[in-house]
């Protein structure tokens, strides 16, 4: 089970890692010598255009807050990607204005030390540099660190709520439940280049879009495919078994999203959708961009290029890596958090 299995075993952090722009340059660089040479329609959209506006809202919102917000990274590992990414993160909050503080720590210690970070009124929040013991403790540890802390969005009552559809944290709705980093990123990158649709009220803005999400991963396949079709979309979400279909209902009348399976093919389903959002992490899987309907959106959040050069032949808007925009995510859910600490507080 290549597709599902392989990004259900990478960790938070090291996809994260991967999704960086290092990771997709020569995707990135490919699709931009095509449209360079005018030999195709299709535009190509770069994550860093669409991280300006979203690193700009992260500026604008530091200055109504009380205080600079602090990142704590939890580093109990000898592995070089998480060393590599938590000094990337401790760069970045550098350059954009937040705090980062690295703890390094025995992985037997890592418990206790979240426990206390809870408890510190100067940690806005936490990143847990997964793996750790690489078992399903790792499971139970991307559980402890406090929700109000939670920079990824990972705590049950955040996962609950995105699959529930319930998008605010109290009855007042001061308080915005938070998302998981990629997905959400996709989620920005949809609306940056207008699939969402602002005439709509806000909830049901992908209402008439057909989308399929290539992996069903439960690290961002099966979160981003739950997005979307609570935001109206009808979505298919395809594994390398099977495909379900997640949808509100007809007219999008349900409150949240309901999954069914299907008996449907690739080819059944792919040359209906306005948008395909690809994340297979192998080297040898290549999309079938034949099926592709003509000016169809195509995104790859995968750190391998799922859709080749020929993919810019058929889509109209292309974007080959996402990374700069979940790191983007990552500051943005950090504020918020800081935001929804002063507002409970108020």
């Amino acid at each position: 089970m290549i597709w599902s299995f392989q990004l259900q075993t990478i960790s938070p952090t090291l996809l994260r890692l991967r999704s960086l722009p290092r990771y997709s340059t020569m995707a990135t660089a490919a699709a931009l010598a095509v449209a360079a040479a005018g030999t195709s329609p299709c535009k190509v959209v770069l994550a860093a255009t669409v991280a300006k506006s979203l690193l700009d809202e992260v500026q604008v919102s530091l200055k109504t807050l009380q205080r600079k917000p602090k990142l704590v990274g939890f580093l109990a590992n000898d592995d070089p990607a998480s060393r590599t990414y938590a000094e990337w993160t401790r760069k970045s909050c550098k350059q954009h204005g937040l705090d980062f503080e690295l703890r390094e720590v025995d992985k037997d210690e890592l418990e206790e030390a979240v426990i206390a970070a809870n408890q510190e009124d100067a940690v806005d929040g936490g990143i847990i540099y997964f793996p750790v013991f690489g078992t399903k403790q790792d499971q139970y540890l991307q559980q402890i660190l406090d929700m109000s802390k939670d920079v990824e969005g990972l705590s049950h009552k955040y996962v609950f709520n995105m699959y529930q559809n319930i998008r605010f944290l109290d009855e007042a709705k001061s308080q915005k439940s938070i998302l998981p980093c990629t997905p959400l990123a996709v989620v920005k990158i949809l609306e940056y280049i207008g699939v969402y649709n602002n005439l709509i009220p806000y909830g049901n803005r992908l209402f008439g879009r057909t989308i399929a999400v290539v992996n069903r991963s439960e690290v961002v396949g099966r979160p981003l495919a739950a997005l979307l079709a609570n935001d109206g979309a009808s979505v298919y979400s395809v594994d390398i078994n099977d495909i379900q279909h997640f949808t509100r209902g007809e007219g999008v009348k349900m409150h949240r999203h309901h999954a069914v399976d299907t008996d449907f093919k690739v080819e059944d389903v792919i040359p209906k959708c306005d948008v395909v959002i690809t994340g297979v992490p192998s080297k040898s899987y290549k999309f079938p961009v034949h099926l592709l309907k003509d000016g169809a959106i195509c995104i790859n959040f995968s750190s391998e290029d799922n859709f080749g050069p020929a993919v810019m032949d058929k889509a109209s808007i292309y974007v080959p890596a996402i990374g700069k925009v979940t790191i983007a995510i990552l500051f943005r859910n950090l504020v918020r958090l800081c935001q929804n600490r002063e507002a409970k507080s108020a």
